[in-house]
């Protein structure tokens, strides 16, 4: 692997962002026919150097040699005439237009649209894509939206791919074909650089593991020659233990029963049909599935966000006592210890007001209570601001900065902690820690762990399955709207659950 000719050559580059220095001389080489792996905490800096690489930022001092040549990168064009390309967490198709068109859309000159169908299955036979490029965007999976995003790049004569989180809302299989995929394109000697926080992923599909702490490089390994802990401790500067402690349930009571819960959304599309289940106090049930598989809608039901049009949700009390929680307010039904602690993709969009500062966010639950005088009282807030800003490390000026101002990884430890800290009876998480660094994910798993202790019932949905293998005690698995089945965390594996992700109908 040493001999292989250099890709890409960065030397010295250096970003600055006001008073954050995102990226300070950076000295990386991508060889031509190797995947590397590029590693990192939140705000380390790896997507910024990237997308210098991709055009979409100018470097403020450095160099970037593309093939022995230096290139200067203003925009995304200049990185495609250079054989770069990116492909985004977030992808960017237009849905009313099917593959062929959106992997064609904005390139110059006359289009004969025979000709670039040909191409495109040339460049699918070649690598081992999946795709109908007849297909519109709007009827395909995520999976799919990918492949499409993958050979837009490819058509445009990429050589080196930049893949940003590629695996984050994939079932296993889906990453395994992926995996193949991109063994292929290194094997015609295409360089690819991936950007993830699967440190399994790492050992299993990359050559090389490069690494960023808080802007700088701090070094590259072979990934034969190292290990998830090694990688890990490099990320973070100090030893972190990857095992998620996982304690036996100690005398678990039903807390929730679902029973035959069917939702339909207001265009009148079926999100949950017929799902039962019961989540036990002292007990985390996790719950997988594609995205977008009602995953999102059955917690929002639990908390009385949703209209559901069949089914009952029964709360159990302490003394046996069971409640109803259709027909009850949110607010009711958060007032009986019924949390929800949603993380969305605009993490400001659900129950942190932006302009506010910390201390003032914490009052947004307590004001109703007649716990807190509300404008008199702001020490009670401000002291579980600082306690929230401690225990996760929130990086932060102080209590007193507007939640705005923060990282999406830092607004989402505050969103998280300031749930937790209700002590509720029952915790509904969702995406907690989407985006986290390896370290911030720990802490929020501890912190599950530790409602789980105290005898909270846990429902948590996450993307990631080898943390639902680690984390949860039970997994329902959900494709479609309806349960495919209930598992076993302990006595299970990904790809049994991975299956039922994609197999609709009760298991």
């Amino acid at each position: 692997m040493e001999n292989k000719e250099v890709a890409v050559s960065l030397r010295g580059i250096t970003k600055v962002f006001g008073k954050v220095v995102a990226n300070k001389d950076v000295n990386l080489d991508i060889r031509k026919g190797e995947i590397l792996s590029l590693l990192g905490e939140n705000g380390s800096g790896k997507t910024t150097l990237m997308n210098m690489l991709a055009g979409i930022y100018y470097p403020d001092a450095g160099q970037i040699m593309i093939n022995g040549k230096e290139a200067i990168i203003r925009s995304p064009k200049d990185a495609f005439d250079l054989g770069i390309g990116m492909v985004h967490q977030h992808f960017k198709l237009i849905d009313v237009f099917n593959a062929t068109e959106n992997i064609v859309l904005g390139l110059e000159g006359k289009l004969n649209l025979k000709e670039a169908e040909e191409k495109i299955m040339d460049i699918c036979d070649k690598y081992g894509f999946d795709i109908n490029i007849y297909k519109k965007i709007y009827d395909m999976s995520v999976s799919e939206k990918q492949t499409v995003e993958i050979v837009k790049v490819l058509y445009r004569g990429a050589d080196i791919l930049i893949l940003d989180e590629p695996t984050a809302v994939l079932t296993p299989q889906e990453t395994e074909n992926l995996f193949n995929v991109m063994r292929n394109m290194k094997k015609d000697g295409k360089s690819i650089i991936i950007i993830t926080h699967k440190l399994n992923e790492v050992e299993s599909i990359s050559d090389r593991v490069a690494v960023l702490r808080h802007g700088e490089f701090i070094g590259e390994m072979k990934t034969s020659e190292t290990n998830a802990q090694e990688m890990t401790d490099m990320m973070v500067g100090h030893a972190v233990s990857l095992n998620i402690n996982r304690p036996d349930p100690v005398d678990p009571k039903p807390r929730i029963s679902v029973e035959n819960l069917t939702v339909v959304d207001e265009d009148g599309i079926t999100k949950l049909e017929d799902v039962s289940f019961t989540a036990s106090t002292g007990e985390i049930l996790g719950i997988a599935g594609i995205s977008g598989c009602g995953q999102k809608e059955l917690l929002r039901a639990i908390a009385g966000l949703e209209n559901v049009q069949n089914g009952s949700i029964t709360y159990i009390h302490t003394d046996g006592r069971k409640e109803e929680l259709i027909g009850k307010s949110p607010r009711e039904i958060s007032e009986m210890g019924v949390k929800l602690s949603f993380v969305p993709e605009d993490r400001l969009g659900m129950g942190l007001v932006g302009n506010m500062n910390l201390a003032d966010n914490m009052m947004l639950r307590s004001y109703r209570t007649g716990k807190s005088r509300f404008f008199t009282d702001k020490k009670a807030p401000r002291d579980l601001a600082e306690r929230i800003v401690n225990k996760l490390q929130v990086s932060t000026p102080s209590v007193e900065t507007p939640v705005r101002r923060l990282s999406g990884g830092n607004v989402q430890k505050v969103l998280v902690g300031r749930e937790i800290a209700s002590r509720p009876k029952v915790l509904l998480t969702a995406y907690a820690v989407r985006g986290l660094d390896i370290n911030s994910s720990y802490q929020i798993y501890d912190l599950i762990n530790q409602q789980k202790e105290r005898g909270a019932a846990v429902i948590f949905v996450g993307e990631d399955l080898d943390v639902l293998l680690e984390l949860c005690d039970k997994i329902l698995v959900l494709c479609g709207g309806k349960v495919t089945g209930i598992v076993d965390g302990r006595n299970t594996d990904k790809y049994t659950v991975g299956s039922l992700m994609t197999q609709k109908g009760e298991a």
